[in-house]
């Protein structure tokens, strides 16, 4: 049986129907055509005091944050590039993720995380991909083979959703892939096998060696 996978979409800009926005809802859609359970969190749902590590309470909107990326199997990232780099909405979420560095899975640990730059023109966009994918490196996520910087410049979206080049919606497309398959593989290698699918003597010991093994993987 497939798993069922939870992805996760987080960026966009305040500016309603943003190009970044409009990026991450292609991969989160076709994310969900192949079986996942999607949540979106952008605009103003992003819009939360600056991270401080000495503030004890922390805002609706970042409680929601954090639980949801807690949930995830797989996360999206999408930030427009602002002076050549990741928009400070985008980063000062990111921020409070260090709120999650005792939880079971520390961080983004264990997750695939996909990302898209935009930008209006090829350096801003490129330089913002870099930067959102050196993050996830920071935050113990893994970066999928794929990320994505789209020029504005060039292409945009239909009102449909998809966008204008099909080149660009096929990558949007084989983003959301490798999350959801990646999401999919961990949670099968995470998890104990059925007591009539062990080994005759396994018993007990050889599940834990098998978690053992999951459990040291980079």
């Amino acid at each position: 049986m497939t798993p069922t996978v939870t992805v996760v979409g987080i960026g966009g800009s305040l500016r309603s129907g943003s190009t970044a926005e409009r990026a991450l809802r292609t991969v989160l859609a076709e994310a969900a055509r192949r079986g996942a359970a999607t949540r979106l969190i952008a605009g103003p749902d992003l819009l939360m005091p600056l991270y401080d590590p000495r503030e004890p309470v922390r805002s609706p909107q970042a409680v929601r944050l954090l639980s949801e990326i807690a949930a995830a199997d797989g996360l999206v990232l999408a930030s427009p590039a602002y002076h050549g780099s990741v928009s400070g909405l985008v980063k000062n979420a990111l921020d409070h993720v260090e709120e999650l560095r005792a939880d079971v899975r520390p961080y983004f640990t264990g997750r695939a995380v996909g990302c898209v730059a935009v930008g209006q023109g090829w350096q801003g966009a490129v330089a913002t991909l870099a930067a959102l994918r050196d993050t996830v490196f920071a935050l113990r996520g893994w970066p999928t083979p794929l990320g994505v910087a789209l020029n504005t410049a060039e292409v945009g979206f239909k009102p449909g959703g998809r966008c204008t080049d099909d080149r660009v919606q096929a990558q949007l497309e084989t983003v959301a892939g490798q999350v959801v398959e990646f999401a999919r593989m961990r949670l099968d290698a995470t998890r104990p096998p059925p007591p009539g699918d062990l080994p005759a003597g396994a018993g007990a010991g050889a599940g834990a060696r098998a978690e053992l093994d999951v459990g040291r993987l980079p």
